[in-house]
């Protein structure tokens, strides 16, 4: 896809629209591909440019990609003042919680919800999912749905207020380290080494909780986009959204080589 792309809203034209509801919840998702399914949840402000691009290679890669509208405007290229009102608007809905650690978010239950069906709908071993910022964690609270087998949190920046904390309940947490080490799966993670909002002190929380089934990669601060989208530019003025917005797509790049490793961990677990 050219880059002059990135800069265009994207009418997300190849993708198809569903409805999906679960216990009186209903949010509209973007599905293409085929092959086992992966569940591709965008990061603040919404379905970008950039959050499309990457759910395109994990369809192209050979999977089925369910991408659910959880804020913003789909598709649309995050303008600074816009992406600001739709973030305050996420950051007090009870739907996500994003401050205090130790609680699970509601809307990871419609998630697990989307990933059982998504399994029913394409078959094979199971379904992967990728979180990226405000909803990195969401892919780990949904190792609960045993459909899911290869999650990967992408600068999990939730709670916002503790950055040592995490976005998951102290027993549902507990739920999710068993079933790692009982079913010998693993939890993929990225961050830059400077980003400000998931600091090295939640990567350590993870590590501590999970052991080694938590696999970190930390990414140096030189790897990122030196030009993100106008919202990160004003409102996220560091390295952050590793395979999105910071990502450069050139041969080399350590932000595309974690692309190719997240598409080669679902490869592994998801097409044996």
């Amino acid at each position: 896809m050219p880059q002059t792309a990135m800069t265009q809203d994207d009418p997300l034209e190849d993708f198809q629209r569903r409805d999906f509801t679960f216990e009186d919840a209903a949010k509209r998702v973007y599905v293409a591909g085929t092959g086992p399914a992966v569940i591709v949840m965008t990061e603040m402000p919404g379905i970008s440019p950039h959050v499309a691009r990457f759910a395109r290679w994990v369809r192209d890669a050979g999977f089925t990609v369910y991408m659910p509208s959880l804020f913003g405007r789909d598709g649309a290229v995050p303008d600074a003042d816009e992406g600001a009102a739709v973030f305050r608007r996420a950051c007090v809905s009870a739907e996500f919680r994003a401050f205090g650690a130790g609680h699970t978010a509601p809307v990871t239950q419609w998630l697990r919800a989307l990933a059982r069906q998504a399994h029913a709908d394409c078959g094979g071993p199971g379904v992967g999912a990728i979180g990226m910022c405000f909803t990195g964690n969401f892919a780990l609270t949904m190792m609960l749905e045993p459909a899911v087998l290869a999650p990967v949190l992408s600068q999990p920046s939730l709670p916002l207020d503790e950055p040592g904390g995490l976005d998951i309940a102290p027993d549902d947490l507990a739920a999710v380290g068993a079933r790692l080490r009982a079913d010998d799966l693993t939890v993929l993670a990225y961050r830059f080494e400077g980003d400000q909002v998931c600091r090295a002190e939640r990567f350590a929380a993870l590590s501590q909780a999970l052991g080694d089934r938590f696999v970190a990669r930390v990414l140096p601060d030189s790897a990122a986009h030196p030009e993100p989208p106008p919202f990160f530019q004003r409102h996220v003025a560091f390295p952050h959204s590793v395979v999105t917005a910071h990502l450069i797509d050139e041969a080399g790049q350590p932000t595309l080589a974690a692309r190719d490793e997240i598409l080669a961990f679902f490869r592994r677990r998801l097409r044996p």
